[in-house]
């Protein structure tokens, strides 16, 4: 990948842009999570009710620990299945806007396991992404695909990996002593609770 790309990825997040990049599942719009007005653009651009909260991805669970309050014990479930496609809800920290988790006490997060978008968390910092789709739409396998849904002026810079169609996050919220599992996706269930009961 070309370091000029990670340069305007970096340089647009800094100036409170979208950007579309890569996960280890789908394309995602992504924005700076502590620029409230940035998180903004993200329900507007996608059409998303502002009743919907929106994921973060980080590059690490350190990077976690910064958002949200992590135990030994949730932290070992963790580095189960992180980097990959698992988000798991939490007790979100103060400094987690609003606007991202719905007036919400908990936060979504997401390690994604993919080069691309973690050099850009580590270089950059946590970021609120979503499926880059209009909401209730597909989302595209193909960045020529996702351009057709927005206009020019809506996303200032696409990060182009390929044809990206993998199965949604697993969701898990270990934000209270018992688990739930919200969404089934591309983890199996069976192996979310053989590592929860591991855990115990």
């Amino acid at each position: 990948m070309n370091k000029d790309i990670y340069l305007k990825a970096i340089k647009a997040l800094e100036k409170g842009r979208i950007i579309v990049c890569p996960t280890d599942t789908l394309y995602g719009i992504a924005a700076d999570v502590f620029n409230k007005e940035s998180v903004e653009l993200i329900y507007k651009i996608k059409k998303r009710p502002y009743t919907i909260p929106l994921p973060v991805a980080v590059s690490s669970i350190e990077d976690a620990k910064k958002i949200s309050y992590i135990d030994d014990k949730k932290e070992d479930f963790m580095k189960h299945f992180l980097p990959g496609p698992l988000t798991v809800i939490l007790k979100k920290k103060d400094n987690i806007p609003d606007i991202v988790t719905s007036g919400l006490d908990k936060v979504a997060i997401r390690i994604p396991d993919n080069k691309i978008t973690i050099k850009i968390l580590k270089e950059f910092g946590p970021l609120a992404v979503t499926s880059a789709n209009i909401h209730g739409e597909k989302t595209p396998f193909l960045i020529n695909d996702v351009k057709m849904q927005f206009t020019k002026s809506d996303i200032d810079l696409y990060v182009d990996d390929g044809r990206l169609d993998g199965n949604p996050s697993t969701i898990v919220d270990i934000s209270k002593d018992r688990p739930l599992i919200l969404r089934s996706g591309s983890i199996k269930e069976s192996d979310i609770m053989d590592a929860l009961v591991n855990e115990r």
